[in-house]
């Protein structure tokens, strides 16, 4: 599994550095009106940077300022939460395509095979969010490793589903349509693992800071 590697390693420390600035310097309180806190925000868009789809990372995440305010177990937590609700709504898109008239006995088989790793995949991401609460706690290094481990396994979803629509005699409006759900959902979880990588990251930064007393 990869981590944060070469110049997002970069981004990751410059996430901490950040983080400690916001932390000790700020009172930051969650919005109470219609108006993103700008230190959060800023925080939410220079932590997107180690992801490989930094303004899907934004967009999707910005709505959760006031709860993220410049936490990276808050943003971790949102990023996945984000994720395994989108893939919800890919499984009842899937589930309304399957119920149109004339598909094809193979379309048919794809479509369910689909539906069933995107429900893997939501166990997965279940199994994760229940983890991040142990993270809070002793063993980070174990409970993380299983986090990674676990939303590095949803992101094969969309590679596993469109092999079942390889070759021909496939509909390609259909097989389009499943493509344009997977694809959000692969860039969702792949910009939710980038930031959990980044989470084990600035919590090793953050512990040898409290070490050093800095």
């Amino acid at each position: 599994m990869e981590g944060c590697r070469s110049s997002s390693i970069s981004s990751c420390f410059a996430i901490v550095a950040l983080f400690s600035l916001l932390v000790f310097t700020t009172n930051i309180k969650p919005s109470s009106g219609g108006d993103l806190p700008k230190n959060s925000t800023e925080f939410i868009r220079t932590s997107c940077q180690v992801t490989k789809y930094p303004r899907v990372c934004f967009n999707s995440l910005a709505a959760y300022a006031s709860t993220i305010q410049t936490s990276p177990m808050e943003l971790a937590h949102a990023a996945l939460s984000v994720t395994l609700s989108n893939l919800r709504s890919t499984s009842a898109t899937l589930s309304r395509i399957l119920a149109r008239q004339g598909l094809k006995p193979r379309e048919v088989g794809a479509i369910k095979d689909c539906i069933e790793n995107i429900c893997d995949s939501v166990d997965e991401l279940n199994k994760s969010l229940k983890e991040m609460d142990y993270l809070k706690g002793p063993d980070f290094d174990f409970h993380m490793s299983n986090l990674q481990t676990w939303v590095s396994a949803a992101m094969t979803g969309e590679d596993t589903c469109m092999d079942g629509f390889s070759g021909y005699n496939m509909d390609g409006n259909v097989k389009n349509a499943v493509r344009s759900c997977m694809v959000k959902d692969t860039k969702l979880a792949s910009n939710a693992l980038a930031l959990i990588n980044c989470l084990s990251s600035t919590h090793v930064a953050l512990t040898l800071m409290s070490f050093n007393g800095g």
